[in-house]
């Protein structure tokens, strides 16, 4: 049985005429978590998921004793 697997970028499925390869892994919330695809050609426009960097900074804001936003 083979993975199918679909671009995070273009949402198109990536088969043997459209390769593609892992760009990222995502942790589960309650298992082992999964790995983020892409095709070759839309690998460098993947972006990361911008919540835990958000989170981070309102986090650093509070302890420098600045409002959070």
């Amino acid at each position: 049985m083979t993975a199918l697997h679909v671009c995070r970028y273009c949402d198109g499925l990536i088969t043997d005429e459209a390769p593609g390869k892992p760009v990222a892994f995502e942790p589960g919330m309650s298992g082992p978590g999964y790995e983020v695809w892409a095709h070759n050609e839309h690998a460098h426009l993947v972006k990361p998921d911008p919540r835990p960097l958000l989170l981070l900074d309102r986090i650093h804001a509070h302890r420098a004793g600045q409002p959070g936003t």
